[in-house]
Order: C-alpha cells, then sequence, then structure tokens
C-alpha cells in the first residue's frame, strides 16, 4: 500500500513539474544585429518636376549568422559572403514623405499600403563586386505591394565608430511591381515608372 502510495505521489510531482516547466516561455535569442540609424529613399521624376521620398524607419525583422572567420572584426566579418545565413528588413510603406504637396496620398495609394503595409527585403547572398574595390552586391528578394521580385543592389560599407554603415542603389520599374505610376491634377502630372531606390543602414553589433 505504501509502495502504490509513493508512487502515485511521486507521478503526481513529475506532472506537477512538468506543467510548471512547460509554462515556462523559452528565451528568445538576442539578434546579434541591431540598426541603429537608417534612411530609404525613393527617388523618380514626373513631366514637371524630379521628386523623393523618405523614410528613417526600417525594421531588422530577421538575421542569423553562421560562422564568422576567426580574427578580424565582427561587424566586417559578418557581410562577408556566405556568413549571414538570414537577413530581412521592413519599411512602412506609409512612412514615405516627400517635400511636394499631394504627392504623399498618390504614392501611397500607388503603393497600396493599406492592403500591403510594408516594403520588405529578404537577402539571398552577398557576392562580391569587382568595382568599386570593396565593394559588394547584396541579391535577395524585394517585395512592394505585395508583388516579389529578385534583385541586385549594389553595396559599399564604411566603418563609423561602433557602427558599419551600409549604403546601396537599386534602380527599377515600378510598373515590375504591379504599380500604375502616380498622377496628379487630373492626369496632368505624370511620373515616370522608373525610379531609384537608395538606402543607408547603420549596424551595430548586439552585446546585450
Amino acid at each position: 500500500m505504501r509502495n502504490g502510495l509513493s508512487i502515485v505521489v511521486r507521478t503526481a510531482l513529475a506532472l506537477v513539474l512538468g506543467l510548471s516547466l512547460a509554462a515556462v516561455p523559452l528565451a528568445t535569442p538576442a539578434a546579434p544585429l541591431v540598426i541603429g540609424s537608417a534612411r530609404v529613399t525613393i527617388a523618380g521624376t514626373s513631366n514637371i518636376h524630379d521628386y523623393t521620398a523618405s523614410t528613417t524607419t526600417v525594421r531588422l525583422t530577421r538575421v542569423q549568422l553562421g560562422a564568422l572567420p576567426a580574427g578580424g572584426e565582427f561587424l566586417e566579418n559578418a557581410l562577408k559572403p556566405g556568413v549571414v545565413e538570414a537577413f530581412e528588413v521592413a519599411i512602412p510603406a506609409a512612412t514615405l514623405k516627400s517635400t511636394k504637396d499631394g504627392l504623399d496620398k498618390n504614392m501611397h495609394a500607388a503603393l497600396k499600403a493599406s492592403e500591403h503595409p510594408d516594403i520588405a527585403f529578404r537577402l539571398i547572398r552577398f557576392e562580391a563586386s569587382p568595382a568599386p574595390a570593396g565593394g559588394m552586391r547584396a541579391v535577395g528578394v524585394l517585395r512592394i505591394a505585395g508583388v516579389e521580385r529578385q534583385v541586385t543592389i549594389a553595396i559599399t560599407t564604411e566603418r563609423k565608430d561602433a557602427a558599419l554603415v551600409v549604403k546601396g542603389s537599386l534602380a527599377l520599374l515600378m510598373t515590375d511591381f504591379g504599380i500604375t505610376p502616380p498622377k496628379a491634377l487630373m492626369g496632368t502630372i505624370k511620373t515616370d515608372p522608373k525610379v531609384t531606390i537608395t538606402l543607408e543602414l547603420a549596424l551595430a553589433a548586439n552585446l546585450t
């Protein structure tokens, strides 16, 4: 009888401990990189004037690094080909602002910001670029207005204090992403479908 009671007690304790441990959330590993500052700008032209729209709101939604090469600085090594296993950023389309009256509303509508709030870029790989010296190419998938296209962004890097500043540019056609170039004033102002996206990200190592 005592043996049977002891077995019951031990079983109950094991169940209680198991449930208690299961209720404790597992800690999420901290991202190895963080964005210290950022700016993304879209520049284009129309039959009336040039325009730009920019935002400083850029979220790092996923980052994962593989084995880092021995020696050297962490940030420089992190951007070497083959080290980054996952890197994704998102830009809220509605945060893009210009200096032209009435442009923002038409731009956000063209970007379908209500249905597809984020412009996103998912890195596939880094490639060394022959020019300029030390330059790189970021090959990845760009999603705008819900449409995805593979793109190649020419980038350069520069060390500034504790951050690594990554600059890049990409020319594309809005129509490739199913976007109708915005018009204004009953169609008298028409924008060219070709735009240039430039970015500047200050990446820092997450030491927390």
